[in-house]
């Protein structure tokens, strides 16, 4: 049976769908869904039978029920928000969204209802600062963290003048599933280097470890995460760049294998993927390859199974597909599409 894929397009107010073969990663176009004020970040509900969209230019989040068997969505309910969102996840019983506010400077909890729709305020609206750009909670469903890009918010003459330095941070909160409420760490701070810029993070499927793809930095760290506490220490630091690279650095999201055997991260401005294998013991990275992908590969994604890896172009519109070599974590081009305007995300889901 087939996946289902769906990219959004914050230039076109859609988003797009596809089916994709889980045998040979082909795309079969498969219509799309008009959705206004500029569609970008997507998440599912863990059980993938709902669909949540932050609409960046209409400042909402928006949910969406999702047939399981076409795939086909259906508008449940919104909420206005107070910026706009760069980032949803929704934590692991379901019960919350979890969102990002990179211009603005915020972070916040917004409620679903037991029906799997968004429309009650929001249950935290927090003032981080400029730059927050990822949120999510740990595996045990009790932590999250937010980090923050340096130097980055292009919203930043809209702060007041005490908030108009960048964080440069990760922030970490406890977080209370019955209730929605964070509450902030003991440190709250992980601080960084100079404009390193943390921005977007996976959590090893099973160790203790986050990894997280620094922006301005061109690099990933690994980090080991204390899971009675929900601190984290910085293990290992490596390049996303090859050696003598000396271009425009800026670094974008962070995939990892299911098994965690490959991680791969988007480097804008050398326009490629930065792939690494993971040590099974220690969980340390190791770089194995560069792969040339279109003009700035801001949002891509791994199918469920870890055997495709499918990239977009910011500029071009495009979408590039990539077989896996399990072994190696080598990428081999498949087929290209035509997406539309500003592809933001790249959701895929097997929903047999």
């Amino acid at each position: 049976m087939a996946y289902q894929m769906y990219v959004s397009l914050q230039g076109d107010n859609r988003i797009v769908r596809f089916l994709m073969d889980p045998s040979t990663g082909s795309l079969q176009p498969n219509g799309a869904v008009e959705i206004p004020g500029g569609p970008a970040p997507l998440t599912f509900s863990p059980d993938r039978t709902v669909m949540y969209v932050g609409q960046r230019d209409g400042l909402l989040l928006s949910s969406f029920n999702v047939d399981q068997k076409s795939g086909d969505l259906t508008f449940t309910g919104s909420v206005e928000l107070g910026g706009e969102p760069c980032y949803l996840s929704t934590d692991h019983t379901g019960r919350s969204v979890l969102s990002a506010y990179y211009q603005a400077g915020y972070c916040a909890v917004h409620p679903i209802d037991a029906s799997g729709a968004v429309g009650g305020a929001a249950t935290e609206w927090l003032e981080t600062g400029s730059g927050a750009h990822c949120f999510m909670t740990d595996p045990s469903n009790r932590y999250a963290f937010l980090p923050h890009i340096a130097n980055g918010s292009g919203g930043i003459a809209r702060l007041p003048a005490d908030r108009q330095q960048a964080v440069n941070a990760i922030y970490q909160y406890r977080f209370d599933a019955a209730t929605g409420h964070l509450t902030p760490n003991e440190p709250m701070i992980v601080p960084q280097g100079v404009e390193v810029g943390p921005r977007h993070y996976r959590f090893h499927p099973t160790k203790d470890l986050m990894y997280v793809s620094n922006e301005q930095g061109g690099s990933v760290t690994v980090y080991a995460l204390d899971s009675s506490k929900g601190t984290l220490t910085p293990q290992q630091t490596v390049t996303t760049l090859p050696a003598g690279y000396s271009g425009h650095i800026s670094c974008s999201q962070i995939q990892i294998h299911p098994m965690g055997m490959h991680l791969y991260v988007g480097n804008r401005g050398h326009d490629s993927i930065a792939s690494f294998s993971i040590d099974a013991a220690t969980g340390e990275l190791t770089a194995t390859g560069w792969t040339d992908v279109d003009p700035i590969p801001r949002a891509f994604s791994l199918d469920p199974t870890g055997n495709f890896l499918y990239v977009t172009g910011l500029e071009s519109g495009n979408i590039i597909g990539f077989r896996v070599d399990q072994q190696s974590g080598a990428l081999t081009r498949l087929e290209t599409h035509a997406v539309g305007s500003l592809p933001m995300w790249v959701l895929i889901a097997d929903l047999s």
